[in-house]
């Protein structure tokens, strides 16, 4: 388990790591790029990661170790991070904190393969990959949605962006979503759609 904090922000990364590509201290998350700019911590698998660093590599980028971790906070400081998911191929969710904008980025790949919940515990904005981690949190008073449990006794299941918890919310699949300073939640923004490649 590693932590990244940035006190005078207020923000704090975490993360526990399952070493798969990459297994020295370069591939440790959470990662700061090379500019210093950006902080990602993420889970999941970047399928096309090699060619992803060839085209950033003929950019003048250079890389540390060969994590897909590294690539992909790369192609976020090269390319920002809706144009770097468009050329992305993978599963994966993570948060991005941009240093300069000072604004933290979620998001999903576009299947939803890998979950990330959200949402205000208190006067805090939290985040994590599993439920769980969120009910371990200081502010968390666990009380139920009604309508989340109304659509699980519906589908037997709580659809996106619903959780069975009040206030805590599930990023849909292929969207993001940016908190700034004023630490509204706005609304997730998808970055892609198969109803629109299907109608091309």
């Amino acid at each position: 388990r590693a932590a990244w904090i940035d006190a005078g922000a207020g923000v704090a990364l975490g993360h526990t790591r399952l070493e798969i590509l990459d297994l020295s201290p370069t591939g440790a998350q959470p990662m700061v790029s090379a500019s210093g700019d950006l902080v990602l911590t993420y889970n999941g698998e970047i399928y096309n990661f090699r060619e992803l660093r060839a085209r950033l590599e003929s950019l003048g980028r250079t890389f540390r170790g060969t994590s897909d971790t590294e690539v992909l906070l790369e192609a976020f400081d090269a390319w920002g991070t809706v144009s770097a998911l468009s050329r992305v191929d993978g599963m994966f969710a993570f948060a991005l904190w941009d240093r300069r904008r000072r604004a933290l980025t979620l998001g999903r790949d576009r299947m939803g393969e890998k979950p990330l919940y959200y949402g205000r515990l208190g006067e805090r904005f939290a985040f994590a990959s599993e439920l769980a981690a969120l009910r371990a949190l200081p502010g968390f008073d666990g009380a139920i949605d009604r309508d989340a449990l109304t659509l699980f006794l519906r589908h037997k299941y709580v659809p996106a962006p619903h959780t069975i918890y009040h206030g805590v919310r599930k990023l849909p699949p292929a969207s993001v979503l940016t908190v700034g300073d004023s630490g509204s939640i706005p609304e997730p923004t998808p970055y892609w759609s198969l109803f629109d490649l299907l109608a091309d």
